[in-house]
């Protein structure tokens, strides 16, 4: 009998534990989410493009400077995920409503998502770049210019992001 109340009363304080935290606690989670699979995608990215820059630069160092630029491209969308998750930590508070964190995950999710498959995305095309900088050199704008037109994807996935979290 004695275990069964135990039992009760460590439920109970569960129970009032997530009553009084869990919004915080959803809170704290979507800025997890945001900054996490954001930031997984353009480490992704970064390397993808990184390994083809470098192929290029064994060649002819000198094109360091301009693979850079494609290489450094697919990192952008983590940084989007990373101030989206500082504007959430802002607004996190202990008395935070669990809908309040809900909506918060759900804010984090363009951002996130988007933002994962943009940076994998625009690093396939900044390897294509990097292709273009390694075989005809002066056509080299033209393969950033395909690179940053991914990005208008993750800017506008941050965009709602930081639209849906003002509103919460």
């Amino acid at each position: 009998m004695q275990n069964q109340n135990t039992l009760i009363l460590g439920r109970n304080k569960m129970s009032e534990f997530f009553i009084t935290n869990g919004g915080m606690i959803l809170g704290g989670i979507a800025v997890a989410i945001a900054v996490f699979v954001s930031g997984i995608g353009s480490a992704k990215g970064v390397g993808m493009a990184g390994e083809a820059a470098a192929g290029v630069v064994i060649e002819e160092p000198e094109k360091f400077g301009k693979s850079l630029v494609l290489q450094l491209l697919p990192g952008t969308q983590g940084l989007y995920g990373f101030v989206i998750g500082l504007f959430m930590m802002m607004r996190l508070t202990p008395d935070m409503s669990f809908s309040s964190g809900l909506l918060l995950i759900a804010a984090s999710l363009p951002v996130a998502l988007v933002g994962y498959h943009s940076a994998i995305c625009q690093a396939r095309v900044a390897v294509a770049g990097i292709n273009i900088l390694a075989k005809n050199e002066e056509q080299q704008a033209k393969g950033i210019i395909y690179a940053v037109m991914v990005e208008m994807y993750a800017i506008i996935a941050f965009a709602v992001s930081f639209l849906m979290m003002t509103r919460i």
